[in-house]
């Protein structure tokens, strides 16, 4: 008979951990600017190769055309973090009291470049009178934009024009004269002589070893789920080394993603996005970014020390 009461005790504990539910992972939302992108691709490359998921993480990603719709979420606390926020828009946001922390560098140097199918114009000096996309306001490419004009003394105009899709519909059909994008956007309409090259965001001096996009935060979030975040970034870091390891799968992911072949894939990785451009664990150039943010207006006067530890908070490498 005792026997028959374990034996019983065991089925009943069998059953009623059959029923209880799972073990629910860590969702976390977030908004992702510019799909398609290598240096964007981390989160959707990193799913794909279960990454997240082996850290028990649920991704909830939106992928918007610039840093304007990138950031406003964040802000508002309707998703916890985003992704390819311009440096300078996010200093702007906190400088106004917005809940905004950067949690990571997400682009160190920029691949991103302007071109036209105008073949009068050449380089930055044939833009005078002229219109000059970047993406929306706030954004890198906005940044950089205006770096050109105050470096090269250009009176360009210039006008947001959404994402590089959207950028080069609005140079085809001459809406605008000078459009940007980033590999591998452009680049078969390159190859087929359709448009030509302007100019690369690294002739503005300004923009060379700069973190000119930011992992973001809303600052609520980063307190009330830090150690969900701080796990995120460890498997954000796993992904972007996987990103450059020897498995080919990661460039079968990425040329389904972005709908190129493989070599393309491998020439967009290779050629224009050192891994260098996307390490998360330095936001660097402060020392020219903070005065260049006062110079064009993002913020009213530079960051104080105090300031900047409390916008800035990345989450040591586990070694």
């Amino acid at each position: 008979m005792h026997r028959n009461k374990i034996f019983t005790c065991v089925i009943a504990a069998g059953m009623l951990a059959a029923a209880a539910p799972g073990h629910a992972a860590d969702q976390l939302k977030m908004t992702v600017g510019q799909r398609g992108n290598w240096d964007t691709a981390v989160l959707h490359l990193g799913e794909k190769a279960g990454i997240f998921k082996k850290y028990d993480l649920e991704l909830e990603a939106v992928y918007t055309s610039g840093s304007g719709e990138t950031l406003q979420p964040v802000i508002s606390g309707s998703v916890d973090m985003g992704f390819a926020v311009g440096t300078l828009g996010a200093m702007a946001a906190y400088s106004k009291g917005a809940p905004v922390r950067i949690i990571g560098a997400q682009a160190t140097g920029a691949a991103d470049y302007w071109y036209s199918k105008n073949p009068a114009i050449k380089s930055l000096k044939d833009t005078a009178g002229k219109t000059i996309a970047f993406s929306s306001n706030g954004s890198s490419t906005q940044s950089i934009v205006r770096a050109f004009i105050s470096e090269f003394n250009l009176t360009a105009k210039p006008q947001a024009t959404g994402s590089p899709s959207s950028t080069l519909t609005a140079v085809m059909t001459d809406q605008v004269d000078i459009g940007w994008a980033s590999p591998p956007f452009g680049l078969r309409e390159l190859a087929e002589g359709k448009t030509h090259i302007v100019a690369r965001a690294t002739e503005a001096t300004l923009v060379r070893g700069q973190t000119i996009r930011v992992v973001v935060a809303n600052a609520d979030a980063l307190i009330k789920r830090k150690a969900v975040i701080e796990r995120f970034m460890v498997a954000y870091r796993e992904s972007i080394d996987y990103m450059y390891s020897a498995n080919p799968q990661v460039l079968k992911d990425y040329a389904e993603f972005v709908k190129v072949d493989e070599a393309m894939a491998k020439r967009v990785r290779d050629e224009f996005f050192p891994k260098t451009l996307l390490n998360p664990d330095e936001i660097k150039g402060l020392d020219s970014l903070i005065p260049e943010a006062v110079t064009l207006k993002f913020i009213p006067a530079p960051l104080t020390k105090e300031q900047i530890a409390e916008l800035i908070q990345i989450s040591p490498r586990k070694k």
